[in-house]
């Protein structure tokens, strides 16, 4: 994936609306929210796993948001590309570490997520 410091940085208003979308309702835990806001044939990689269609990221989402508790802090931005962004995040919880920054990679797609690759 491109470096995020090589490209303009964006606050978070100046975010496609469907990431603005997908960070908050993924950050409070609504797994349908989320899934609503991908395309029929979206991918997601985490944790070194992919997940390929709805039903199974949905599933993921539904753990994702059981499995710990944490909030988030919005660090930075940008555009890489007209259909590609990448956010990256804070994440403070009761996870092993219970701080990182995560780097969410979003490819978009008639304004839908079609992949979302999340690393440290």
């Amino acid at each position: 994936m491109t470096d995020t410091l090589s490209s303009a940085p964006v606050d978070r208003d100046g975010l496609p609306e469907v990431i603005r979308r997908y960070l908050t309702v993924h950050n409070a835990g609504d797994a349908s929210a989320s899934a609503a806001l991908m395309t029929p044939n979206a991918q997601v990689t985490d944790d070194g796993k992919t997940y390929d269609g709805l039903p199974a990221i949905e599933q993921w989402l539904n753990r994702a948001a059981s499995e710990y508790t944490y909030t988030t802090t919005y660090v930075g931005a940008a555009e890489v590309a007209p259909d590609r962004w990448t956010v990256t995040q804070r994440l403070d919880g009761n996870f092993p570490g219970n701080t990182i920054e995560l780097r969410y990679d979003f490819t978009l797609e008639d304004g839908l997520i079609r992949r979302l690759v999340i690393a440290p």
